[in-house]
């Protein structure tokens, strides 16, 4: 009995270290993808520089360009990469499908739907305006989609992935049709609409990310809260209510969850992809499956991968490309070989 103890003993404690050590490289490069992020474009400044213009802000351009134009933008980016990512863990976790990513409930299209509807119906031209009505849309989305899953798997085996999937994957066809329909009629709309839907941080200014703050800590909040329900529901339905967990509130507040991370970070950045899809699967074979270690690496992961596209997006161009597009480049390859391993990737 002691041996068996101390047997299982050992491996805990080298996941825990491991888990420990995973953390603490993961914070190690979110600080050093800070610190690029607002020392790397037009005018590049020496970490020492950013570091001033930090503490000791002044007049000087260097403190300018850190403080006005690339502090808000990296602040931006560790938000939306930070509520991405979380909201493709609590996805695959719901639907069990280690494929799933935010937009199979909807809710980048809901928020998409409502950004166009500020633009063409309310006359929005200002990002810090239509982000409420991005942030709208997708809760309206995602509350939407997880209703007509409840009703739809009702008196059968209960909400299965592929109902969730399906459902998803019509409201997602039905949103994207309401806008290109919305859009070929307003040719004012179509051109705003065009530089948000690349999906981009560029040009974010404070009070965008003051205004999605308050969405994305509730969401991490929630998330983490759930995280023993996630546990649960990937040993099945039956197993999880037997175990005493309440499933369908787990779905629920999942829901809610990815309705608000994705919402705000949609509204803030546009719909950037592959970030919910990618990071679950770079981020579980490093801290394991449990989903309280699986999301707080999540938070960490998610903001490196999108400062990274983002200031790739700098350096490739004279200009500069998107983080949006930046991310796709690099999501495209990665979801092929995600495929060609569908036997070993779990969600």
């Amino acid at each position: 009995m002691r041996y068996s103890s101390l047997h299982l003993e050992v491996p805990m404690v080298k996941l825990a270290r491991r888990r420990g050590a995973v953390i603490t490289a993961a914070v190690a490069l979110l600080v050093i993808a800070v610190v690029a992020s607002l020392a790397i474009g037009a005018r590049p400044l020496s970490p020492g520089e950013v570091l001033t213009a930090l503490f000791h802000p002044d007049d000087s351009p260097a403190a300018t360009v850190v403080l006005d134009q690339r502090l808000p933008r990296t602040i931006v980016a560790i938000l939306v990469g930070a509520g991405l990512a979380v909201a493709g863990v609590v996805m695959q976790a719901l639907t069990r499908n280690p494929l799933a990513d935010p937009r199979i409930f909807g809710v980048a299209s809901g928020a998409s739907l409502g950004v166009v509807v500020a633009i063409s119906v309310f006359g929005l031209a200002s990002l810090s305006q239509y982000v409420w009505f991005g942030i709208t849309g997708a809760l309206i989305a995602g509350l939407i989609g997880f209703l007509i899953a409840q009703t739809a798997a009702r008196g059968r085996e209960g909400n299965s992935p592929v109902t969730l999937a399906l459902v998803g994957a019509a409201l997602d066809a039905s949103l994207s049709a309401v806008i290109y329909g919305v859009l070929t009629t307003n040719a004012q709309s179509f051109d705003q609409y065009r530089f948000w839907v690349v999906g981009s941080v560029a040009g974010r200014k404070m009070d965008v990310a003051m205004q999605v703050l308050p969405f994305i800590l509730i969401g991490l909040i929630l998330a983490v809260v759930i995280a023993r329900g996630l546990d649960a529901l990937l040993l099945g339905e039956d197993l999880a209510t037997g175990l005493g967990h309440r499933t369908g509130l787990v779905r629920f507040a999942g829901a809610a969850v990815v309705a608000l991370l994705t919402g705000a970070a949609v509204a803030a950045a546009g719909p950037i992809g592959f970030i919910g899809l990618a990071i679950p699967h770079l981020v579980r074979p490093l801290v394991g499956n449990d989903h309280r270690w699986v999301l707080v690496t999540s938070m960490v992961a998610g903001p490196i991968l999108l400062l990274a596209a983002d200031i790739a997006g700098r350096r490739i161009t004279d200009g500069e490309l998107p983080a949006g597009i930046a991310t796709a480049l690099v999501g495209a390859p990665l979801l092929i070989w995600l495929v060609r391993r569908a036997r070993t990737v779990t969600a």
